[in-house]
């Protein structure tokens, strides 16, 4: 599903937020959370063009009804939403959209579930990542895992309650990333690498 609101207006460099709750567990409460109008509030604010949900196999009716009542409050019209269930192709081509926001556009955000795989490829790709753990699994780490990432300032520790926030905190890690030195570096550098964390928090231990 897709909604565009350009009105025959030349588009602008794109700015893309691609949300992402993975393929196998349901994730409805980061649905309803970025398709939110303090969501999209913040979007605007942070110069975001384009908002992307990958909903997953059962979050369509969801998506489509939040998506209708932003759009019913007639505000908001300066983002372009779509969505989509799954794609088998897998989600790096809409990390690199986040990444790049296509010819001339800027760099965006990914939002993900914890799952390692999604935080290890938006890693890789150096697109900021906001890490939101599904805290309705039962004997997962997801929360663990984001909050060590977070400390090491990887990613940020996305909340279901305030993710208009961690949009703003993901905007800072942005400029601190691309300052030198390193943001792992100093008072982090005697700290657990990125391989360590991940490891440590997943369960692979030796």
């Amino acid at each position: 599903m897709s909604d565009s609101n350009n009105g025959g207006v030349p588009p602008s460099p794109k700015k893309v937020c691609f949300v992402t709750i993975g393929a196998t567990a349901s994730f409805a409460s980061l649905i309803y959370a970025v398709l939110s109008t303090a969501f999209f509030a913040a979007l605007e604010v942070y110069g975001y063009t384009d908002l992307l949900v990958q909903y997953g196999k059962d979050g369509e009716e969801l998506y489509r009804r939040r998506l209708k009542e932003i759009r019913d409050t007639g505000l908001y019209s300066r983002i372009t939403a779509s969505g989509f269930g799954l794609d088998a192709a897998g989600l790096g081509k809409y990390m690199r959209l986040a990444k790049a926001g296509g010819e001339g556009g800027a760099e965006g955000v990914v939002v993900s579930h914890a799952g390692s795989g999604t935080i290890l490829d938006a890693l890789r790709m150096a697109v900021p990542l906001i890490v939101v753990p599904n805290e309705e699994l039962l004997d997962n780490h997801q929360v663990e895992l984001a909050e060590a990432l977070a400390e090491q300032e990887y990613v940020v520790h996305g909340r279901i309650t305030d993710l208009p926030k961690a949009l703003a905190e993901a905007e800072k890690l942005r400029v601190r990333q691309k300052d030198w030195p390193p943001v792992n570096s100093g008072a982090h550098q005697h700290s657990k690498g990125l391989a360590d964390v991940m490891d440590e928090e997943m369960g692979f231990l030796d």
